[in-house]
């Protein structure tokens, strides 16, 4: 809503947004035209992609192009003359099923890709969109020496639960715990426990521009994702939001977030599932405030350089404009999901 939506939007293109609005309580600014449908989650995931198709294809009815970002949706594409694109951000493990999905969606759809290893998944070469952010050209403020964040999505896989652990660890030593994200129906309990106990703030669901803002100034921003496939190869978005806003990186040894620490020297890299190389570098960034004040403009010049999200932009929205509308319309209505 906050990158592609606005780009579109900003180009005079009329954009309808399937998503769960009222489950995020969000109210999504004029002139999108916005289509509520429920969180497909848990043992409710099956009626709301049935609901989300229903919503689609209604959607669609006057629509040129259709934006899918979930490969959950790709099933609920309505079956309309018309393109449609999957914008691809995830590269999970080879089962059958992922190779056949991939195979049909190159014989029905438009690909974008997040990231170059998604090209594994497909024969074909897809045009790459990488993953980037609104990176401010002033300097952020430096790091502050008391707060400790982590935004996006809370599960097992992105290492919920020895965020708790770190929380319990960083309150007897004067540091305090930020959560701010949606999270997993599995792990709620354990945040509102580790809440109730004094030992982080969980704030859940935050539009991205305020969550950023909240974040500003922090000691450290926190990427504690395991070794899965799906994130295996991929740089977290919420790292290169840590670097953009001047913020040292702490993260675990994922090959591309490893690598743009290690490159710049933005931050530090930590074992997966060791909360104590967590605690010891966060005392060490608290205890040297030159070395997180560097970190930070190291951060915040490798987003600027590399990351840069108005880089990308006009790309975008020349190929969704031209995908949309095959030389027939200026402005094409544009439904995404």
């Amino acid at each position: 809503m906050h990158r592609q939506i606005r780009a579109l939007l900003d180009a005079g293109h009329e954009v309808t947004y399937v998503a769960p609005f009222t489950h995020c309580n969000v109210t999504p600014p004029p002139p999108i035209r916005a289509v509520d449908v429920p969180r497909a989650e848990g043992s409710r995931r099956g009626r709301a992609l049935r609901n989300a198709r229903s919503a689609m294809k209604r959607a669609a009815a006057d629509a040129d192009l259709i934006i899918a970002h979930d490969a959950d949706l790709l099933r609920s594409l309505p079956r309309l003359r018309r393109p449609a694109v999957w914008d691809v951000h995830e590269n999970p493990a080879p089962t059958w099923l992922d190779r056949w999905t991939a195979t049909r969606a190159e014989q029905r759809l438009h690909l974008i890709l997040a990231e170059p290893a998604c090209q594994d998944r497909f024969s074909l070469p897809h045009p790459l969109v990488p993953n980037a952010v609104a990176v401010p050209a002033a300097p952020p403020p430096p790091p502050q020496s008391r707060r400790v964040v982590h935004i996006g999505r809370l599960s097992l896989e992105r290492g919920a639960v020895q965020l708790i652990e770190l929380g319990r660890r960083l309150t007897p030593v004067g540091l305090r715990l930020d959560l701010i994200g949606p999270a997993d129906p599995g792990v709620r309990p354990l945040l509102r426990d580790a809440q109730r106990e004094g030992v982080l703030d969980w704030y859940g669901y935050v539009a991205n521009p305020h969550a950023l803002r909240m974040a500003r100034g922090s000691l450290a921003g926190l990427s504690l994702t395991q070794d899965i496939q799906p994130v295996r190869r991929s740089l977290p978005t919420h790292v290169i939001e840590y670097m953009a806003a001047g913020i040292p990186v702490v993260t675990t040894p994922l090959p591309a977030s490893a690598a743009v620490v290690e490159r710049s020297g933005c931050g530090v890299v930590v074992p997966f599932g060791d909360v104590d190389a967590v605690v010891r570098a966060l005392l060490r960034l608290r205890e040297d405030e030159e070395r997180r004040t560097a970190m930070g403009a190291a951060g915040h010049a490798e987003a600027l350089l590399h990351h840069q999200w108005t880089d990308h932009e006009p790309g975008l929205v020349q190929l969704l404009t031209r995908w949309a509308t095959g030389q027939r319309k200026t402005h094409p209505r544009i439904i995404t999901a």
